[in-house]
């Protein structure tokens, strides 16, 4: 069985308030055109359909219409719904979307109702797991404790069981929307931390003969039948040197698995560049760059005059001005940026909490009392923004 597997299309979302609907419907005309030239069996979405709970109206038409010609093309649909998604908007209309070869898997209590398709060495079972928000999943699940690992192991047992009782050839596709131990994020994911832990292992996936994933915007390989397909376009400079690509996965008849990335239209190149003013302006090597949507980094002691001006002349795409002067090693706020670099909330405020104690961190206790505040927050903002 031939399977085309992408996620995290994000429609509706913007790249530093430049619109991208049109570079989406692009990528959509592409996906329509490699699944009739590939001869695709099953074309599966991982999640984050829609960049935001409530998508304006654009992307909806956007989303329907591909709906419309995937159907038309009588290539199977599966998608789930990501932690961008509203599950519950997503979701309406399922069983009579399904009737067209669209199946939407959007309700936790569904994990282990695969949507069943045949080829001709007999079933391959689609087990759709959408975004399991622990806290809000936890009791439906009859997972151990609210943690991503124990949402996505009770979610998985209960795949492993259904799976038992089919026959023993039957192959198995797990979708699912998550933080896998070994992916590489970039700064375009909303962060799912959960306890202070984000990273569920690989393992969790056992027994299936190929894991769709989605969540993280690059292209890349956990294990063999682990991978993330990334999202078809940038939607931050952190993704610069990305290929955008989907997968197109082979599924033998023994569960034999082959694959390959097809890469996706990118209406421009994204360039960051980094340097004192002049330099930008005056490099002649940089002309390659001058039609690319460009994250400018200026290292002048002094910020210039009219900088992003300036920058437009050269680079009329320049999208992002940062400024990051060039200091002294012992300068004070140097040392202040490179403590912050790459830690996270909880570990910033324990920072904070050590330093105005003069040193003396937060105890076990006072570490839990933390991490719980911060889960609620992020919980209850999910929560605020699918109920808006």
């Amino acid at each position: 069985m031939r399977i085309l597997h992408t996620s995290d299309w994000h429609l509706g979302r913007s790249f530093h308030r430049v619109p991208m609907l049109e570079a989406q419907a692009d990528y959509l005309d592409h996906l329509v055109r490699t699944v009739r030239e590939h001869e695709v069996d099953a074309v599966l979405v991982a999640g984050d359909v829609y960049d935001r709970a409530v998508p304006p109206l654009a992307a909806v038409r956007l989303f329907d219409d591909a709906l419309h010609r995937l159907a038309a093309a009588g290539v199977p649909t599966v998608m789930i719904s990501g932690n961008h998604d509203s599950a519950h908007r997503l979701g309406v209309g399922a069983g009579l979307i399904a009737r067209a070869g669209i199946h939407l898997r959007t309700d936790p209590a569904d994990c282990a109702t695969p949507v069943v398709l045949q080829d001709a060495h007999g079933d391959v079972a689609f087990y759709g797991l959408p975004y399991l928000e622990p806290a809000l999943v936890k009791d439906t699940l009859g997972a151990t404790k609210a943690g991503h690992e124990a949402v996505l192991t009770a979610a998985m047992d209960r795949v492993r069981a259904d799976l038992a009782g089919r026959p023993a050839t039957t192959r198995s596709v797990i979708l699912a929307h998550a933080f896998v131990a070994g992916g590489e994020p970039s700064d375009s994911e909303r962060d799912i931390t959960v306890g202070g832990v984000a990273a569920v292992p690989a393992g969790v996936f056992d027994g299936a003969d190929y894991a769709a994933l989605g969540h993280l915007h690059g292209c890349q390989t956990v294990t063999e039948r682990v991978r993330y397909s990334g999202s078809p376009l940038a939607y931050s400079f952190s993704e610069a040197a990305h290929r955008k690509t989907m997968w197109l996965i082979d599924l033998g008849a023994g569960g034999e698995l082959s694959a390959e990335r097809v890469d996706c239209p990118a209406p421009r190149p994204l360039a960051r560049l980094r340097g004192r003013l002049d330099t930008l302006l005056d490099d002649a090597t940089l002309e390659r760059h001058e039609e690319s949507w460009v994250e400018a980094t200026l290292t002048d002691p002094v910020r210039p005059d009219e900088p992003m001006a300036r920058l437009l002349a050269r680079f009329p795409h320049t999208l992002s001005l940062v400024f990051e002067p060039e200091r002294a090693p012992e300068d004070p706020l140097v040392s202040y940026a490179q403590r912050l670099r790459g830690r996270n909330d909880q570990q910033i405020a324990e920072d904070f909490v050590a330093h105005v104690r003069g040193g003396s961190g937060p105890s076990e206790q006072e570490r839990t009392v933390l991490r719980a505040a911060f889960d609620d927050v992020r919980v209850s903002d999910g929560v605020h923004e699918v109920s808006r």
